[in-house]
């Protein structure tokens, strides 16, 4: 069976969404933290693997201790509050 979306996507609105200052400040957050375990060693590209950061926030502690190292089923596959899984 195909995967069917229960109702249509706003991408207009998604796309201002992702377009507030709020948004962009944790994106590049996330992606210098990528940058950051790169330069450390803890992931390399194209790897498959991705940083789980286990304090989303990012503004607790430093980067070893608010980042793990999965792959990208592992991180994609775990439970999120207020987010169905199936």
């Amino acid at each position: 069976m195909p995967n069917v979306p229960t109702k249509d996507r706003n991408y207009k609105k998604e796309a201002a969404q992702h377009a507030t200052p709020d948004q962009a400040a944790r994106h590049r957050q996330r992606m210098k933290d990528r940058y950051d375990a790169q330069k450390q060693g803890r992931v390399h590209k194209h790897d498959g693997k991705e940083l789980d950061h286990t304090h989303p926030n990012g503004k607790s502690g430093s980067l070893g201790n608010r980042t793990q190292v999965i792959s990208a089923t592992a991180n994609r596959s775990k439970g999120h509050p207020g987010k169905s899984r199936k």
